[in-house]
């Protein structure tokens, strides 16, 4: 299989991951101009902008995926699976695409500041994204990073858009860890745990924002 193959659903999940952090750092930069101040006095829900701002941001990450599924297919990478499991490739990207987005959100409404939050935001995206399988088989790496990235979630994502491109070989090697061995199913699990988790905190640190 091309290099090319296998790397383009690595810079995907990349890519969602970078296009997520916008909410936050949007956030961020809204609390400094003083925006939510007006929002006190207009009927609406609170959880209103929030959502609001995901929803747009998810809007923006298809946008983005699309120019980077055209240049892929420019520079060789091609989609193996059937059209459906294409679909449900870039779905999937997208659901976890916005699930991120309330994770930077919850980062962003607690350090308040956009100087913080891109100092902590990248801190953490880019460890994730080079420990894990997205650039090359993890299997290489030494065993105490190997476990690390075979339990990453970006490893997670990077193979279930593999299998679902149909970007995978019987030749390549894949870890024998439970996420990687069932990754969409794992994918969809991380996608719930992250929105169960992050929609309440989120919220719950807007109120506290607009309440100060």
């Amino acid at each position: 299989m091309p290099y090319k193959e296998f790397l383009l659903p690595g810079i995907f999940v990349q890519a969602v991951i970078i296009g997520a952090q916008t909410t936050g750092y949007t956030l961020t930069l809204d609390l400094q101009k003083g925006i939510f101040d007006r929002f006190r006095s207009l009927p609406m829900a609170r959880s209103a902008v929030l959502v609001g701002q995901t929803v747009s941001d998810l809007l923006m990450n298809v946008v983005a995926l699309a120019v980077m599924a055209g240049m892929g297919l420019v520079v060789g990478w091609r989609v193996h699976g059937s059209p459906a499991e294409a679909l449900a490739g870039f779905g999937l990207l997208l659901l976890f695409a916005y699930a991120f987005s309330w994770v930077t959100a919850t980062v962003a409404l607690a350090l308040r500041t956009p100087e913080s939050f891109s100092g902590i935001a990248n801190m953490v995206s880019l460890p994730l994204v080079f420990v894990s399988n997205a650039f090359l088989d993890s299997s290489r790496l030494p065993a105490p990073l190997r476990v690390v990235a075979e339990w990453n979630p970006v490893s997670t994502f990077t193979q279930a858009a593999r299998e679902l491109f149909g970007n995978t070989s019987p030749a390549m090697k894949t870890s024998d860890a439970w996420p990687i061995q069932n990754a969409v199913p794992a994918s969809l699990l991380w996608i719930a745990v992250i929105l169960i988790v992050f929609v309440p905190l989120a919220t719950r640190r807007y109120k506290k924002a607009v309440s100060n």
